[in-house]
């Protein structure tokens, strides 16, 4: 049954992100360079182990990418049905109801805030380093920062496809030297031999593995935004698809490669000593003897181009989350408008923009760390954020299809409950591992109130959202029913469209 929708003093034209921009490939390449291929490699994994003290650093990728694949088989056919830049807000407001579909907009939108706006403290302070050590070049971290948040405001106002472009450069780039480096490596082995031992599924039942599987997943984080794309792409019910598990697997499989190519040539009994001795240097340290300075120098380089490729994806995720809610209502209605001439998400963009450049001149004014209290801190808040929309989505999934048996058709059981269940215990545990050793991945103290204060805020989040749909539902009834719907939800002359889906008894 469809559902009245408000007039609006905007025109559909305004209401549209751009249709046909993108193919699978720039999808892609958009959603790999949040994941920031390079500065997981490099800073990631050796994290990893070092935080861990477990070897099987690289095994625990592979296990994620499994988990990630499940959760992606109920997440594409649900994005197959329900085409809407709102993605998991979408897909929780159809599954679950619009109350806790609300909940988990506001969710999302800390979530990627915080991901977006906390790895300019990664860019700043990497960039005035390199500039520091390769140009002997005094630069503070927010200097460096506020470099790259000017260009990525210009950047976030264009074309989709010129920025899918651009980071299809830089992330080809810098899986490029990352792969070069490991082949590196594993022509000289620590121990003369090419082992296996860090890909052994053994290391799985090792003590510690749940801390390694929470510190893994976390590098995956962005993938999952294919479906905010949809409406931009040219076919989206098959883009989507497709572009979800390409992404995962090419991830999946360069994590997996290059953390077992390190743990090769530092030896997988020092690769956790190494770890913690050189840090985010033990990939370049490792290949220095035998290559070139300019091979190194480059490296580096590249890294810098990965924090900032991530920014800019993520700033382009969150700004059309601004987007979708406002144009359904449930943020102010401005952000739901796009630029006629270039069909971004403007106002939701420039919001994105003002957020980070007001942080910034926090953390620059009260001289607090930025690498470990804005990047590593506030990134890994996002990166949980990002877990409890997924664990959520694959109930969604599985609650979606049994209450709606009209959209069952060519969704076989695998689809629709098995791989879904699967899917929501097996992220249900690792979302528990999380919670209960968020401790460990801001390197606190169990003690620490820390481990259990950023953890709430989404809560609070949730719970806000809820309380908005309640005051939704009473004040505003026809933005209530619009709920999850996309664009119908804002425009009056247009036909159904394909950024909604209308099920028998509309979304609840």
């Amino acid at each position: 049954m469809s559902v009245p929708r408000p007039r609006s003093r905007f025109s559909n034209v305004a209401l549209a992100l751009q249709r046909g921009r993108l193919g699978m490939w720039p999808v892609v390449w958009i959603v790999m360079a949040a994941a920031a291929p390079l500065t997981v490699v490099a800073g990631g994994a050796t994290t990893g182990w070092a935080v861990t003290g477990i070897q099987g650093i690289p095994i625990a990728y592979v296990a994620v990418a499994v988990i990630l694949g499940l959760f992606s088989v109920g997440y594409v056919a649900m994005s197959r049905r329900i085409v809407n830049a709102g993605a998991f807000y979408s897909y929780i407001s159809h599954g679950l109801g619009r109350i806790p579909g609300v909940g988990a907009s506001f969710a999302a939108v800390w979530g990627y805030n915080a991901m977006q706006i906390g790895l300019y403290g990664g860019f700043g302070s990497v960039l005035s380093g390199f500039l520091s050590d390769r140009f002997d070049v005094t630069a503070p971290w927010w200097t460096c920062a506020y470099a790259a948040w000017a260009v990525i405001a210009v950047m976030g106002l264009l074309r989709v496809d010129i920025n899918g472009k651009v980071l299809a450069l830089m992330l080809l780039t810098e899986i490029g030297i990352a792969v070069v480096f490991s082949f590196v490596e594993l022509a000289h082995p620590a121990t003369d031999t090419v082992t296996f031992t860090t890909l052994a599924p053994s290391q799985l039942v090792t003590a510690g593995i749940g801390a390694a599987l929470v510190t893994a997943i976390t590098g995956f984080v962005g993938f999952e935004a294919t479906a905010v794309y949809s409406e931009e792409t040219k076919d989206p019910q098959r883009t989507v698809p497709r572009a979800t598990y390409t992404a995962l697997l090419i991830i999946g499989l360069l994590y997996a490669f290059c953390s077992w190519a390190m743990s090769v040539a530092s030896g997988p009994d020092n690769v956790v000593e190494a770890a913690r001795t050189h840090g985010t240097e033990l990939m370049f340290t490792l290949v220095g003897p035998y290559l070139s300075p300019i091979w190194i120098d480059l490296g580096h380089a590249l890294f810098v181009t990965s924090l900032f490729a991530a920014l800019l994806a993520f700033h382009n995720t969150a700004a059309r989350y601004k987007f979708a809610l406002g144009r359904e209502g449930v943020l102010p209605g401005g952000l739901g408008t796009t630029s006629r001439r270039t069909g971004a998400p403007k106002w939701g963009s420039l919001v994105q923009t003002v957020l980070a450049a007001v942080v910034l001149a926090g953390y620059a004014l009260t001289g607090l760390d930025p690498v470990t209290y804005l990047f590593f801190w506030i990134t890994v808040l996002g990166g949980l954020g990002v877990l409890i929309l997924m664990t959520a989505t694959s109930v969604a999934v599985v609650v979606f299809f049994a209450r709606h048996p009209a959209h069952r058709r060519g969704v076989n059981w695998w689809r629709r409950v098995a791989a879904p269940v699967l899917a929501s215990g097996l992220l249900l545990t690792v979302l528990y591992l999380t919670l209960d050793q968020f401790d460990v991945l801001l390197g606190v103290e169990s003690t620490s109130s820390w481990r259990w204060i950023l953890p709430s805020t989404f809560a609070a989040a949730i719970l806000l959202g809820m309380g908005w749909a309640l005051i939704l539902k009473s004040t505003r009834p026809q933005v209530y029913a619009g709920i999850g719907r996309g664009a119908n939800s804002a425009t009056t002359d247009q036909p159904p469209t394909a950024a909604t889906v209308v099920v028998g008894g509309g979304v609840r």
